[in-house]
C-alpha cells in the first residue's frame, strides 16, 4: 500500500448506486488510472489515495484505490474551479465567481459553517442557500466517515450505506451508538462493532451495548430458518457473546420486551423470544388465514360429469385422492396440495385450473424462484410469475423492498396457485397475504418432504403441523412416472426402504468408490466427457452438480473451481475479473446467490427491467476490466453487474442442494463422499434426488446414501406459526 496526492483530471465511469469510479488522476506531470469506490469524486478535486498498482492484462497499470482523504481546495483560484465544475448541486459558473469574488480564500468555510451568508449575494435566495451548503456537506459526508473508520480496514464501499441511512448526522450518530452498525442494511458483524466501541470508549456495561448485542443473536438465527428463539437456550448465547451474567441479559430483556422492541409468545410452557416484524408476519399469516377460511364459506359445487369432462380434456383418470384435492377446493378457501414426484400433483393442478376458468374466475399462479415459476409455466401452459414480480416489487429509499401489490392496491384475482410452497419464508407470504383480497381462495402446492425455505420461517410446515386447513397429500405413484428409478428411489427414501440401483437400463445410478480423490476425478469426467458423449448432454446447461455442502473436497467450491479450469479454462490475454478469490470468465455458469430487485436487466425485445433474484442461473457474456463491469445472460435477459455487486454471484457449475430449491435439471450429479456429518439427514438427500429430470448419477460411498435416508431428523426451525394459527382458531370457537 502507498499513498499519492493527486488531482482528479476526468471521471471516465462511475457507477452512481455504489460509486465505484474509474478516474484520471494527476500528480505533478504523471497522470495515472485509478479505480475504486471513490463517492462524491469530482474532477477538478485533490486528494491523497492510499492503494496500490496492478498490472491489468488488458488496460495495462491502474491504481488500486483502497481508500482516499479528499482536500478542499486552498487559494481562490482553486476554489472557483472547483465551485464552477458543477461539483455542488446549484452551483454553476456564474454563482461560483459570485461566491469566490465576496469571500475569496473563505469561500468553502462559508459554505460549510455558515451557508445563510450566502444569501447576502444577489441572486441567492435564503433556501438556496441552505441548499448548497447541504450539498457541500455531501461531499465531506462519506469522507468523514470513511477518516473515522479507516483504522479498522473499514472500505469506502462498506461507508456508503452508512451515509446513506444517516446522511449528515452520521458521525455523530455513530459515535453516540457505535452498535447501530449492526442493523439490516449496514450489517457490520459485532465483534467488529466491538472494537469500535471500544475505540470510542464506549461504555461496555450500557444496555443499548446489552440489548444491541441481543438483537445481534436473533438476526443472525434468522440465517439459520429461526424467527424466534427459545428463552433458556438464547439467554446463555448472548451472555458468552457480550461476556456478562445471566441477570443482566434477563433484566434487558424484560426491557426490550416492556418497550416492545423484542416479542414474546409462551408455547408448553416454554418462552420464544422473537425481532417485532417476524413475530407481527407469523401473527398475520395466522389471523388471515384463519380469516380467509371462515370468510369462504359458500361451497361451490363440482360434479362428476365436470370432473369426468376434466379427465376427458387432459386424456388420464383420476385416483380417488385427485379427485378429493378437486373436490376440496371448491369448497373451501384454503387448501394444500402435497405430493412427491410421479404422484400427479400437477394433472390435479391443471384440472383444478380448468374448472376455475369454466366459471371465469381469475387465476394468477406464482412460485417464490424464477426457475419454479418458468417450470409451472410449462406445467400448466399458463404464465406463472415470481412472487415478487407478483407483487410488483420496488427498491426504495434505504435499499429496503416495498410491493405495489398490497392492502390498498389488491391484486385482481379470485384464485391464486402457489408452488413449490415450502420455499415461501414468513415475510414474502405475509407481504403476499396483504396483497389478496379476503375472498381470493389460496391453493398451496408442494413437496413437504423437501428442505424447508432458504429464508426465515417454515410457513408450509407449520400450516400443515396446525391441521386446520384441508390438506391432500398425493400419494399412489402412477405407472408411468413408476418406471423411473429416479421417482422410485425417492420414494424409498421417504418410506424408509433400501433404494435400488441394480437395474443396468436405469435413470439412476450409484458409482462407489473408496476414496474422495477418485470421487472428484469421477464427477469431473462424467461432466467433461462421459455423459455429454453417452447421452448428448451439454455440460454447461444440461448438467448440474449438486453438492450436500460447500465445503471439504467434494463441496461446491473446490468442484467449482476445478470445473471451471475444465470447462472454461484462461485463454491467454481473455478478460477475467477476480473476486475474493475467485475468477469469473466469459462463458461460465454463475448464479445470483441473494435478491437484488434494483439491478437492471435489459430484455431481448429492447425493454428495460429491474431485479435479479435468489437461485437464477446464467452465463457471462461480457467483461469489461477497465470499468470493472459483467454481463450476464439469464434467460431472455441480460444483467450488468458493477464491481461492487460481484458478491451476489457464484460460480455455478456445482451448486449446494438448498440453492437447488424449485430447480430441476435434465441430468444432475450428485457426490456423496465427505459430507458433514449435520448435513446427513432424510429431506437434503431427498430434495437432491428430486431435482433430477432424466438421468441421476450419484457418486461416493452407499454407506453416506444409507446414513442420510435412514436419518429422518427434520431440519429444526423455531417458529410461531403453527401456534399463531390454533390459538386463532380456538379464539374463532368462543
Amino acid at each position: 500500500m502507498e499513498t499519492i496526492n493527486a488531482e482528479v483530471v476526468k471521471i471516465t465511469f462511475r457507477n452512481e448506486s455504489n460509486y465505484y469510479t474509474v478516474a484520471v488522476l494527476k500528480n505533478g506531470t504523471e497522470e495515472f488510472i485509478g479505480v475504486g469506490t471513490m463517492p462524491f469524486l469530482n474532477e477538478g478535486d485533490c486528494a491523497d489515495f492510499t492503494g496500490e498498482f496492478i498490472v491489468h492484462q488488458t488496460y495495462g497499470e491502474q491504481f488500486k484505490v483502497e481508500s482516499f482523504d479528499k482536500k478542499p481546495p486552498k487559494n481562490s483560484a482553486a476554489i472557483l474551479k472547483y465551485l464552477s465544475s458543477g461539483a455542488i448541486k446549484g452551483v454553476g459558473p456564474s454563482t461560483a465567481g459570485r461566491i469566490v469574488e465576496k469571500f475569496g480564500e473563505q469561500s468553502l468555510d462559508i459554505i460549510q459553517n455558515s451557508p445563510e451568508s450566502l444569501a447576502s449575494i444577489k441572486g441567492i435566495s435564503l433556501n438556496k442557500a441552505m441548499a448548497i451548503g447541504e450539498e457541500y456537506a455531501k461531499q465531506y459526508g462519506i469522507r468523514d466517515i470513511m477518516l473515522m473508520l479507516s483504522k479498522f480496514n473499514i472500505t469506502p464501499d462498506r461507508c456508503v450505506p452508512i451515509y446513506k441511512r444517516y446522511g449528515q448526522k452520521s458521525i455523530e450518530s455513530i459515535k453516540a451508538n457505535p452498535y447501530l452498525l449492526c442493523q439490516d442494511g449496514i450489517d457490520f458483524g459485532f465483534p467488529l462493532v466491538e472494537d469500535i466501541a471500544n475505540d470510542f470508549g464506549f461504555d461496555m456495561s450500557s444496555e443499548t451495548r446489552i440489548s444491541a448485542g441481543i438483537e445481534y443473536v436473533l438476526r443472525k438465527n434468522l440465517y439459520n430458518g429461526h424467527t424466534c428463539l427459545p428463552r433458556n437456550k438464547f439467554v446463555p448465547v448472548a451472555c458468552n457473546l457480550l461476556g456478562c451474567n445471566e441477570s443482566v441479559v434477563e433484566a434487558c430483556c424484560d426491557n426490550l420486551l416492556a418497550t416492545f422492541s423484542l416479542c414474546s409468545k409462551e408455547i408448553d410452557g416454554v418462552e420464544y423470544l422473537s425481532i417485532p416484524s417476524y413475530f407481527n408476519a407469523e401473527q398475520y399469516i395466522a389471523a388471515r388465514l384463519i380469516s380467509v377460511k371462515d370468510f369462504i364459506n359458500s361451497k361451490i359445487a363440482v360434479d362428476e360429469l365436470e370432473i369426468k369432462a376434466a379427465e376427458n380434456s387432459l386424456g388420464i383418470r383420476f385416483e380417488a385422492l385427485q379427485r378429493q384435492a378437486i373436490s376440496e377446493t371448491f369448497k373451501n378457501g384454503i387448501l394444500v396440495l402435497t405430493g412427491g414426484p410421479g404422484t400427479g400433483k400437477t394433472t390435479t393442478l391443471n384440472a383444478i385450473i380448468k374448472l376455475f376458468q369454466s366459471r371465469d374466475m381469475i387465476i394468477e399462479l406464482a412460485a417464490p424462484t424464477g426457475r419454479a415459476a418458468k417450470r409451472m409455466t410449462e406445467l400448466t401452459g399458463r404464465e406463472a410469475k415470481t412472487i415478487h414480480r407478483l407483487l410488483e416489487v420496488e427498491w426504495v429509499e434505504g435499499d429496503k423492498q416495498q410491493f405495489c401489490r398490497n392492502e390498498k392496491n389488491p391484486l385482481d384475482c379470485d384464485v391464486i396457485i402457489i408452488d413449490e410452497a415450502s420455499m415461501i419464508d414468513a415475510i414474502l407470504f405475509e407481504n403476499l397475504l396483504k396483497a389478496l383480497r379476503l375472498n381470493c381462495r389460496i391453493i398451496l402446492v408442494g413437496d413437504s418432504d423437501q428442505l424447508p425455505s432458504i429464508g426465515a420461517g417454515n410457513v408450509l410446515g407449520d400450516i400443515l403441523a396446525a391441521n386446520i386447513f384441508p390438506s391432500i397429500k398425493l400419494k399412489k405413484v402412477f405407472r408411468q412416472a413408476n418406471e423411473s428409478m429416479i421417482v422410485r428411489n425417492a420414494h424409498a427414501i421417504i418410506n424408509g426402504q433400501k433404494a435400488d440401483f441394480n437395474n443396468k437400463k436405469s435413470d439412476c445410478f450409484f458409482l462407489e468408490r473408496q476414496d474422495k480423490y477418485s470421487a472428484v476425478e469421477t464427477v469431473l469426467s462424467l461432466v467433461t466427457e462421459r455423459l455429454p458423449t453417452a447421452y448428448n448432454f451439454d455440460p454447461i446447461t444440461d448438467i448440474q452438480v449438486l453438492c450436500p455442502s460447500r465445503l471439504l473436497d467434494t463441496g461446491a467450491n473446490n468442484l467449482n473451481n476445478l470445473l471451471q479450469e475444465q470447462l472454461n479454462p484462461r485463454v491467454k490475454n481473455s478478460p477475467q475479473l477476480a473476486y475474493k478469490g475467485v475468477y469469473f470468465r466469459i462463458g461460465d455458469k454463475v448464479m445470483q446467490i441473494k435478491n437484488n430487485y434494483d439491478i437492471e436487466y435489459k430484455k431481448d425485445d429492447g425493454t428495460y427491467g429491474r431485479g435479479a433474484f435468489n437461485g437464477d442461473m446464467g452465463c457471462i457474456t461480457e467483461i469489461d476490466n477497465r470499468a470493472g463491469i459483467m454481463k450476464v445472460r439469464f434467460e431472455d435477459r441480460v444483467v450488468t453487474y458493477f464491481n461492487e455487486d460481484f458478491n451476489q454471484l457464484e460460480l455455478a457449475y456445482a451448486v449446494t442442494v438448498h440453492k437447488s430449491q424449485g430447480s430441476e435439471y435434465p441430468c444432475v450429479i450428485v457426490p456423496l463422499f465427505d459430507v458433514p456429518s449435520k448435513l446427513m439427514y432424510r429431506n437434503l438427500l431427498y430434495t437432491a434426488v428430486t431435482r433430477a429430470k432424466e438421468l441421476l448419477v450419484l457418486v461416493g460411498s452407499k454407506a453416506v446414501w444409507d446414513k442420510m435416508a435412514e436419518n429422518n431428523r427434520k431440519t429444526l426451525r423455531y417458529t410461531l406459526l403453527s401456534a399463531f394459527l390454533k390459538e386463532n382458531l380456538i379464539d374463532e370457537s368462543f
